[in-house]
């Protein structure tokens, strides 16, 4: 009888937890426009208000989020999903810089580094964030760059910094002073007991204003001499990879020890891509392509496929060991498959994605937990011979473990802290069926700026390996992108936006979206609910920062989480900790259909917020 009665209680406890939340869903008819911080938020709507599209507010957000520093910065990286109505296609936007010329493993291991640094001008990949908005707006949007970016460029001349932000600078002004562009940024009290910004304080950055205003010139110039809306953007985006800004990025980069050279900027470019995708019970859903971890979502989802979670209840132990297992296979998958596309050897997706080699994989989940789960080999399930077998096994003596036998220390443990690194999320939808999810990130503090231009640069390279037995697919190259952890989601269902979705968090990010998409699908919970529920990380995968370390069989869970499945765990190999919210920062649009109306979720763990109308 012990089991039916711990099912109840399990049942009871979802129940429970699940009654209220602590934010109010959001409604609206014309437009929704969600993101990491309020005043980002207030940008879209703005951009709402005055005509335009769900992907003008969201580039309007992305300039806003760009300015406000935390965690990220004009430098760094954009992924992004737009659904576009017209043609009813989800379209991938990769604007995720790339290495610079020198960059090879080489350089690095004379420096006697493990992987590129985690700070510092040689931590970053070119600048994807710029071209990223500008392609976005001039081919899907319908108001020009200097409409979009007039939110940003009214914080820029400066606006009140919140306490997260302001603590943040402060916190990290060691470094800071390393870089004389950044010291003269972010620490306006030098020589003061605080160096950095206090809370609410109008923080100004001037060079970043001359730098949009420049963007905003070339537009007006490119329009003043006959160039249609698309062109003179275009001719902002030159400007910025070609023109003088580039220079002075360079100039500024190199002069900190970086390695970018004016060729690096002038031959990037922003790719729009196929995403790729997979159907869960009649729901396509879609992500970006393996040089995001994005498919290990496809690849969990295709192997709970062959389970029945409904039965087993939300956050059962059963329930979670199985999640659990299954996002352990697709993240070993990720951390030996996943590379940029561009690059040879070619990732073995079809394989990966594959509803048979699913199968196969969902057979070695087992009551207890498995902390030797490995990467499996996908080959034969696209026809092919596996040209890394030998790598399978020796890449598990080259990972770093973090004191597997320690418990996790709560946030400021350095383990946590690199992989729960955050960034933000974007979410906007419109009436006339626009829809758009991003994953922006990169230029974090402690950031470099490069030169007098204000824009903070990623620090993106310490996403790859240096090693190719521990992937051969992700090894530094010069004018390569890393595997990166940036991950926006989008489903479909019947041919129309079901959930529009996305979280900040580094490695975690596809956890806590997964569980939000089973949060809904399977547990019919509203897009509130899934966004505050209770989620688990799992730690049994290879971080993508600092030492890139693994923790088998560690996992966080919520505090709330009764004693009956805390003893059933930790029989079944888990160590865990607790925290009061595990949700993660989630932010979603659900799309109803009977009533024509859009659903706002925003999780309760950080600052995320939406409007709508």
């Amino acid at each position: 009888m012990k089991k039916p009665i711990l099912l109840i209680l399990s049942l009871l406890f979802s129940i429970y937890s699940l009654a209220q939340t602590q934010k109010p869903p959001l409604h609206g008819k014309h437009w929704m426009a969600i993101t990491g911080k309020p005043l980002g938020a207030t940008a879209g709507a703005m951009t709402f208000a005055k005509g335009g599209n769900a992907v003008d507010a969201a580039c309007a957000m992305l300039g806003a989020v760009c300015t406000m520093w935390d965690v990220l910065s004009w430098g760094g990286e954009t992924q992004a999903l737009i659904y576009n109505p017209n043609t009813g296609k989800v379209i991938a936007i990769n604007a995720l810089g790339y290495a610079p010329t020198g960059a090879t493993p080489e350089f690095f291991r004379e420096k006697d580094m493990n992987y590129p640094p985690e700070f510092g001008a040689l931590a970053a990949t070119t600048p994807g964030t710029p071209g990223g908005l500008m392609t976005m707006l001039a081919e899907y949007g319908t108001m020009s760059l200097e409409e979009v970016l007039a939110p940003a460029m009214q914080m820029a001349k400066g606006y009140p910094i919140e306490a997260q932000t302001a603590n943040s600078i402060e916190s990290r002004k060691d470094l800071i002073k390393d870089w004389p562009y950044s010291k003269k940024v972010f620490l306006p009290h030098l020589g003061e007991g605080r160096e950095g910004p206090h809370a609410g304080e109008v923080f100004v950055q001037e060079d970043l204003f001359q730098t949009l205003s420049k963007l905003v010139e070339a537009e007006r110039k490119a329009l003043a001499a006959g160039k249609n809306r698309k062109e003179a953007i275009y001719a902002a985006y030159e400007r910025f990879y070609r023109g003088d800004i580039a220079e002075e990025i360079v100039r500024g980069t190199r002069e900190q020890g970086g390695l970018f050279t004016l060729q690096d900027l002038s031959n990037w470019k922003v790719k729009i891509e196929e995403p790729l995708s997979v159907n869960y019970k009649g729901i396509d859903v879609y992500k970006l392509q393996e040089w995001t971890q994005g498919p290990a979502l496809l690849q969990s989802l295709n192997i709970l496929e062959n389970f029945d979670l409904k039965s087993m209840g939300y956050n059962s132990a059963n329930y979670i060991n199985t999640i659990y297992q299954a996002m352990s296979l697709a993240f070993a998958d990720r951390d030996f498959y996943y590379g940029d596309p561009a690059f040879e050897p070619q990732s073995p997706m079809k394989g990966l994605l594959s509803k048979a080699y699913a199968k196969e994989r969902a057979k070695l989940i087992k009551e207890k937990n498995d902390p030797n789960i490995s990467p499996g080999d996908p080959y034969p399930f696209q026809g092919q011979e596996n040209p890394f077998k030998n790598l399978l096994h020796k890449r598990t003596e080259l990972l770093a473990y973090d004191r597997p036998e320690l418990p996790l220390m709560g946030a400021d443990d350095p383990f946590l802290e690199h992989f729960l690194a955050g960034t933000t999320s974007i979410q906007a939808a419109d009436e006339a069926g626009w829809v758009v999810s991003i994953t922006p990130s990169g230029g974090w503090i402690p950031a470099v700026i490069a030169g007098n231009t204000g824009v903070g640069l990623s620090q993106r390279m310490q996403s790859f390996v240096l090693d190719r037995n521990i992937n051969p697919f992700n090894v530094l190259e010069p004018n390569k992108r890393p595997r990166v952890t940036l991950t926006p989601s989008m489903a479909l269902k019947d041919g129309k936006p079901f959930l529009s979705f996305a979280v900040q968090g580094g490695d975690t990010q596809d956890q806590d979206l997964l569980q939000m998409f089973l949060n809904i699908v399977e547990f019919d919970m509203t897009v509130q609910q899934a966004a505050e529920a209770a989620n688990i990380h799992s730690y049994q995968m290879q971080s993508s920062f600092g030492a890139h370390e693994i923790k088998p069989g560690a996992i966080t869970l919520n505090s709330e989480v009764p004693s009956w499945i805390r003893d059933d765990l930790r029989k079944r190999g888990y160590k865990m900790d607790f925290q009061s919210r595990t949700s993660g920062p989630l932010n979603a649009i659900w799309f109803d259909w009977k009533h024509g109306t859009f659903w706002g979720g925003s999780s309760n763990h950080g600052e995320d917020y939406g409007i709508a109308w």
